[in-house]
């Protein structure tokens, strides 16, 4: 189990990698770091594009397979 778990968690952070690589550069910079946006919008998923929420489901995975690693 945890020789299954250890594949899958290196194939997820190959996976994170790439799609964080994948992703176009916005112009902005640090800009909205530090409080930039400041409306809240509540709809904010919806605006998101694919390679992002892709970007946010592997992270969550990565997130929990390096718990349960640990857990182990």
């Amino acid at each position: 189990m945890k020789i299954f778990l250890s594949l899958v968690h290196i194939v997820l952070s190959v996976l994170l990698v790439a799609v964080v690589l994948l992703q176009q550069r916005k112009q902005g910079g640090f800009g909205g770091v530090f409080g930039g946006g400041t409306q809240a919008d509540v709809k904010q998923w919806q605006r998101f594009t694919g390679l992002t929420k892709l970007t946010v489901v592997i992270a969550a995975l990565f997130m929990i397979t390096s718990l349960v690693l640990a857990l182990i």
